[in-house]
């Protein structure tokens, strides 16, 4: 009976060094220029939504201040937020992002 023990012990021990990485929310910030069409384009483009859930996040982008675009590790959800600034940047919008632990 000992021996179960140590082994059930071992497994636990096992299952907790395989841990996955944190995981970091995407969420896009309401503005008074950047344009809702804008918006969906970049939504569908950069995070790869249907046109339905791109337009359901832009209005929550719209009515509550932000919405969430999505959930990744750090380094993807980093490029994604990159990728984003670059867009909007190059068209002549403030739009922002932020990166928030989950």
């Amino acid at each position: 009976m000992g021996s179960q023990k140590t082994h059930g012990s071992a497994k636990t021990a096992s299952r907790s060094q395989t841990a996955l990485p944190p995981m970091y929310k995407i969420l896009m910030h309401n503005d008074d220029y950047t344009t809702m069409e804008f918006v969906v384009s970049v939504l569908e483009s950069v995070f790869h939504l249907a046109p339905t859930e791109a337009n359901r996040i832009m209005l929550n982008i719209h009515m509550k201040g932000f919405g969430i675009c999505g959930t990744y590790p750090f380094d993807i959800a980093e490029t994604k937020v990159h990728q984003v600034h670059l867009i909007a940047k190059k068209e002549g919008f403030p739009l922002k992002c932020t990166l928030e632990e989950t």
